[in-house]
């Protein structure tokens, strides 16, 4: 392939990927909580006879003066949002949720972009 017939290719799949944002979602994860702002341990499920707040971690690259959202939903309904600006090139974010006994189920937090464009997605069980 010609190198002009590669760079127009790589044009176009800049143009058309969506976000241009150059940066990540390097980690993200539920944990049952935070220290030196780190997650003490990462979690998939939790009881609730045992745990009645949950932390969603994220640490971030490379999106310095971009804004990130935490978006908490449960049974399909947002239940929760925090929007947080980042301001540097390695930047550690964290929410906590307070669970109700009967909100037992699967949650989703949502992690997107300025444009609410999802930059990655993770669920835990609540049982």
């Amino acid at each position: 392939m010609r190198p002009i017939t590669k760079s127009l290719i790589l044009i176009a799949a800049t143009i058309f990927s969506g976000s241009s944002l150059a940066g990540e979602v390097s980690r993200a994860m539920f944990t049952i909580g935070i220290d030196n702002r780190e997650p003490v341990i990462m979690v998939d499920s939790i009881d609730s006879s045992s745990y009645t707040s949950i932390s969603f971690f994220t640490e971030l690259t490379e999106l310095t003066s971009h804004n990130v959202t935490h978006q908490w939903t449960f049974n399909d309904q947002v239940m929760f949002e925090k929007t947080f600006e980042v301001k540097g090139p390695r930047w550690r974010v964290w929410t906590s949720k307070t669970l109700v006994p009967s909100w037992t189920g699967s949650w989703t937090v949502n992690v997107l972009d300025d444009d609410r464009s999802v930059l990655a997605s993770k669920s835990f069980d609540y049982q």
